[in-house]
């Protein structure tokens, strides 16, 4: 008698087994099937920003158009502390050149600077506008990539086109002239990106939904 009730409890059993496997793979399939590919999430974000940080993910100074001109009355600007460091590493050069004496320019001369074929390495298509003209190029010192995503922060006031922001630590590639003292002296915002570069810095980017799926923004957020 034992014998004919083992026999039945066994097909019951893998029956069981059969059903269980069954619903398990249902259950992902339901799962597969329900994600939502343009979700505000880490995991669907992380290609457009890769994508959109492949395409502009150059750190630039805003020296877009050369040779550059330096009077005297701009002696205290960025440029009069940064250009003498780039031409001892190599990256420009200067010559005295002549113009006429005005209130900007009381001693009719003026110091021009222009890209060494060192520098011109780092001059690059950069499309920019600035005051209302457009750029090609900038002199470009690093390149970012991602290393996470740390944090999404979405505004969906807007149902058909929601807005996220993105948190993301990075890494950093940097131009070899970036390591001397004087550059990082004179650039302190490339060295404080070099240096928060692997996670003690995060940094923003901005996406928006359309019908291409997340679209990134340009601008501060």
């Amino acid at each position: 008698m034992n014998l004919r009730f083992i026999e039945p409890s066994l097909r019951i059993l893998n029956s069981l087994k059969t059903l269980a496997g069954l619903a398990v793979i249902s259950a992902l399939a339901a799962c597969s099937a329900g994600r939502d590919a343009n979700a505000p999430t880490a995991e669907n974000l992380a290609a457009p920003l890769d994508d959109y940080l492949a395409r502009r993910g150059d750190i630039c100074l805003a020296m877009f158009d050369w040779p550059i001109d330096l009077t005297e009355a701009g002696s205290g600007a960025r440029h009069a502390v940064q250009f003498p460091v780039m031409e001892q590493l190599g990256l420009v050069q200067s010559t005295i050149v002549a113009a006429p004496k005005s209130k900007e320019n009381p001693d009719g001369a003026i110091k021009r600077f222009d890209l060494t074929e060192a520098g011109r390495q780092f001059y690059k298509p950069h499309p920019h506008a600035s005051h209302g003209t457009e750029h090609a190029s900038d002199f470009c010192v690093a390149h970012l990539k991602r290393e996470k995503i740390v944090d999404v922060k979405v505004d969906a006031s807007d149902a058909r086109h929601p807005l996220a922001v993105v948190s993301y630590t990075y890494q950093v590639d940097t131009a070899p002239w970036m390591r001397n003292a004087d550059a990082q002296r004179v650039f302190p915002m490339i060295t404080r990106i070099m240096n928060g570069a692997g996670g003690p810095l995060q940094l923003r980017q901005g996406f928006r939904r359309d019908d291409r799926g997340w679209v990134a923004q340009m601008g501060p957020v």
